[in-house]
């Protein structure tokens, strides 16, 4: 009888664990009925295929501040994502670009040379001889060294801002400042990326 009786009481623990199963550690994500980011209609956003100057510094790790040492392009950047460039580097250390400024951001940059930003294009931007070549693709990493007189491509892979940017260091004092001509390429700003809206 006792045997009965735990086979019924074990029957009954398991038929209780599979109605009532344990919760997920992990709290639910709250739904959201409104878009998110909320739209602006008012939000700035760069001109796109214009050539612009920037001064950056001092450097951000060497007395700087995050808004002297960092180029924003949108108010859309500023307020959700952080800037897509920043100047950065330890005094004393070598200099460089970072184009992470926020922990969900996966952009990536490209070191191109002696290259002018009049011959960069969406397809120089990843091979600059536009030949298939593995030789001849370029390198996108997290962050690039400074060398003045070279042309960069970064890939804006942010929250809500997508885009390509392309610039060229046209002047270069080690922690101090970085002068740089600029072009947006493209840019796109999205609730999720659900919907995307291309500057204008």
């Amino acid at each position: 009888m006792r045997t009965l009786s735990a086979k019924h009481a074990l029957l009954g623990v398991i038929l209780f664990v599979i109605v009532n199963p344990v919760s997920s550690q992990r709290r639910p994500m709250p739904l959201r009925c409104e878009p998110w980011p909320p739209q602006d209609p008012d939000a700035e956003l760069p001109s796109l295929n214009l050539v612009q100057s920037a001064v950056l510094g001092p450097s951000y790790s060497c007395g700087g501040t995050y808004t002297a040492a960092a180029l924003s392009l949108s108010t859309a950047s500023k307020t959700y994502n952080g800037p897509e460039l920043l100047f950065n580097g330890a005094c004393g250390s070598p200099d460089y670009f970072d184009v992470n400024t926020n922990g969900d951001e996966m952009s990536l940059i490209a070191d191109l040379g002696n290259t002018s930003i009049a011959s960069v294009t969406f397809n120089t931007a990843f091979n600059l001889q536009n030949v298939f070549s593995f030789a001849d693709y370029n390198s996108f990493l997290r962050v690039a060294q400074i060398v003045q007189g070279h042309t960069y491509a970064e890939v804006i892979n942010d929250t809500y801002v997508r885009g390509l940017l392309v610039f060229t260091v046209v002047k270069f004092v080690p922690d101090k400042e970085v002068d740089i001509q600029f072009e947006v390429l493209d840019y796109q700003v999205s609730v999720g990326f659900s919907r995307s809206v291309a500057a204008q």
